[in-house]
């Protein structure tokens, strides 16, 4: 329905330039400005970006979620990349992810039928992650209670200790916690500068999620949580080791975005 209410309005999206990296490309969660999306919210204190306004307020057209995003990639993620790629400073790109316990389907072919094990259970572990745009590191905080404000303080704190020289911006979704006042706090305490993302935008750490999912869960039987934990923190260590190769084409500065055309032209 969306779709056609889309089409006879004349709004239909289409890809202007094609993602980064080879077949992991898709993992940018790139829904690109439907006129549900929520608006990002409003900014509070020094050191965050004064585009954000509280998610769920009022609903935009689909002009102004590209007007947007077009806004934020010009005028906020392209001048913190330009700067960070000749080292004046550092761009990071956080978001969590939720390992959770289970089986995770892959392909398997066969003459006759085959019973494989599966884990069982609903453990999950959380990773918080920040992921350095330029030099390919990620600074992380693991838990399996939950991800809020107290997680993000402490990997502020964590990307602090690298003492790292120059501007560091942190370029953030929309959750909740990511707004707390005890988070934007300490990031004016520390001198960091918090951005966030215009609804459905992509996030550069999203496909390093995938790519970690795909290693540690898809198709593999961990027989109980402790040993899938193991996987997931031998996985992430091995980033800048065993998949360096992978990650050094996964994770390039490539975004996909999208234009406004006619329906005839999609």
């Amino acid at each position: 329905m969306d779709d056609i209410r889309r089409a006879t309005e004349g709004r239909v999206l289409r890809a202007t330039r094609p993602l980064g990296g080879r077949a992991h490309q898709d993992a940018d969660r790139l829904g690109a400005a439907t006129d549900s999306s929520p608006t990002p919210p409003a900014s509070a204190g020094a050191g965050v970006s004064s585009d954000a306004r509280d998610p769920g307020t009022a609903q935009k057209k689909l002009e102004e979620h590209l007007a947007d995003q077009a806004a934020f990639v010009e005028h906020k993620r392209q001048p913190a990349l330009d700067a960070a790629q000749p080292g004046r400073g550092h761009v990071f790109f956080v978001d969590a992810s939720h390992f959770v316990t289970g089986t995770f389907l892959c392909g398997l072919w066969c003459v006759t039928r085959v019973f494989v094990k599966a884990a069982a259970g609903r453990q999950r572990l959380n990773v918080l992650g920040a992921w350095n745009a330029v030099t390919h590191e990620l600074v992380s905080v693991l838990n399996t209670a939950t991800v809020n404000a107290d997680t993000m303080c402490e990997l502020l704190r964590k990307i602090a200790a690298l003492g790292l020289a120059g501007p560091i911006t942190l370029v953030l979704d929309n959750a909740q916690y990511q707004h707390a006042a005890a988070v934007k706090a300490l990031a004016t305490e520390l001198g960091r500068h918090l951005e966030f993302l215009p609804g459905d935008s992509p996030n550069l750490i999203e496909r390093l999620w995938k790519f970690l999912k795909r290693r540690a869960l898809y198709g593999r039987y961990h027989p109980d949580f402790a040993s899938f934990r193991t996987v997931i923190e031998t996985e992430i260590e091995q980033l800048s080791t065993t998949h360096n190769s992978a990650i050094t084409s996964l994770m390039t500065l490539n975004f996909q975005t999208f234009t406004n055309v006619s329906p005839l032209s999609a």
